[in-house]
């Protein structure tokens, strides 16, 4: 461990863990996905959301093995080089630029414009307001933006218990499932590719690993209880989504949630349903804040960034050049083109290409590093590892190649994004 590995503070522990992966993962798709997904299926859209968090599950796996074998922080670019190839690491951290750029600019501008619901508010000053306020949560220390993230998922549990219980107990019409596949088995899966993004960043915490205390425990433990507690979570929004409005009305809905509580909550459903909201993207873009930061700080660290980055805060213990480089990144963000279509996939595919990576990576782990497979607090048999990894690379492969089909132009920005960096990275390694 490098000495300013060493100086950045054990502040997160079990609940932060469950934090920044549940509230990372519940951001912008849950106002937005059930709609469409309940046009393809019919009710049989619950039926997707667990078809979709499938995929999930096994990429979970290899995070929570890897998480407890190898605790590091900057894990999406340490773990692929150390265990793959250092070019391939530095390739998935250098596109994840783009995918933080993309996530940073939509969380901001969804925030704004649900706030704006209540009040008036100009956009690209607001986003750069709304991303002022997480670099600020994140400098004060990695333990207050743990404590932060907590306190806003709790907000956010409670918010949307409230929803679930006052609209299952009052208006909820269970009769309205019926027919539960009206388009078939089908119908289900093809719903499914739309609602993976709830589950993107489930995984949140083991990009910072180093600063996470009893890792080998707290990271294993804290995924399993976050990508749990997130479809349990989903599965109850939908049902009562979809038992108040009815499938055909939820379908035509451009706001679901909002329109679904209208229903029961009257004039309170605006303020009720804008605070959920706040406090869903709230929690993603602290998220983001704090993971991506680390993958810069891991990538000057190795030198294939500038070494400033890599400095660490003698009082607060953060990468605080790192964060101010997030910050500076996500502002030029909002020159993007603020087309929601375009940003999910910018967003996605290198965040696809991560995961596959990570996979092959405890793969590789479980087959040829036996000293780290024994000292795993999380340790499936060597061959089930080994299996696991490899079936959830391959599913983030088949997601990479239907995203084709919704929009090319983010795969010819990635290829134009990943060119500059090969010139970099070649340009950085000679003498």
């Amino acid at each position: 461990m490098s000495d300013a590995e060493q100086a950045l503070r054990k502040g997160i522990g079990l609940w932060g863990v469950i934090s920044l992966g549940l509230g990372t993962a519940v951001g912008v798709s849950i106002f937005s996905a059930v709609s469409p997904a309940t046009a393809l299926a019919g009710p049989g859209m619950l039926l997707s959301v667990v078809i979709a968090a499938l995929p999930m599950y096994l990429i979970a796996v290899s995070y929570a093995y890897l998480g407890s074998a190898d605790p590091v922080s900057g894990a999406s670019f340490v773990w692929p080089s150390r265990y793959l190839h250092p070019t391939l690491g530095f390739f998935i951290a250098w596109m994840r630029i783009i995918a933080n750029m993309g996530a940073m600019v939509v969380l901001a501008l969804v925030l704004v414009r649900y706030v704006s619901m209540l009040v008036p508010l100009p956009v690209k000053p607001t986003m750069f307001a709304v991303l002022l306020l997480a670099l600020l949560a994140n400098l004060v220390g990695v333990g207050v933006a743990a404590r932060a993230q907590t306190a806003m998922v709790a907000a956010l549990i409670l918010l949307f218990g409230l929803f679930v219980i006052w609209g299952g107990a009052t208006v909820s019409e269970p009769a309205r499932l019926e027919p539960f596949l009206p388009k078939g088995l089908h119908g289900a899966l093809a719903a499914a590719p739309l609602l993976m993004g709830l589950f993107f960043g489930i995984e949140a915490a083991t990009e910072a690993g180093g600063e996470v205390a009893n890792s080998r425990r707290n990271i294993p433990v804290g995924i399993a209880v976050a990508i749990g507690s997130a479809t349990v979570l989903y599965v109850a929004v939908a049902f009562v989504a979809l038992t108040v409005l009815g499938p055909e009305a939820l379908a035509g809905s451009e706001a679901p949630i909002l329109d679904t509580a209208k229903r029961f909550m009257g004039p309170l459903a605006v303020p009720v349903i804008v605070l959920a909201a706040i406090a869903a993207i709230g929690t993603s873009l602290n998220s983001i804040f704090t993971m991506f930061s680390r993958s810069l700080f891991a990538m000057a660290e190795a030198g294939v960034l500038p070494r400033f980055i890599a400095r660490v805060h003698p009082r607060s213990h953060v990468p605080h050049m790192a964060l101010f480089t997030v910050f500076g990144i996500g502002c030029v963000g909002l020159l993007m083109p603020m087309e929601l279509t375009f940003l999910f996939l910018a967003v996605n595919i290198p965040n696809l290409v991560k995961y596959g990576s990570i996979c092959l990576s405890a793969a590789r782990v479980a087959h040829g590093h036996p000293q780290l497979h024994e000292g795993a607090g999380f340790r499936p048999a060597r061959a089930t590892m080994i299996t696991l990894g490899i079936a959830g690379a391959i599913c983030a492969i088949g997601l990479i190649a239907l995203g084709l089909e919704a929009d090319w132009r983010p795969y010819v920005l990635l290829l134009v994004w990943g060119s500059l960096g090969a010139v970099w990275y070649f340009v950085r390694r000679r003498p």
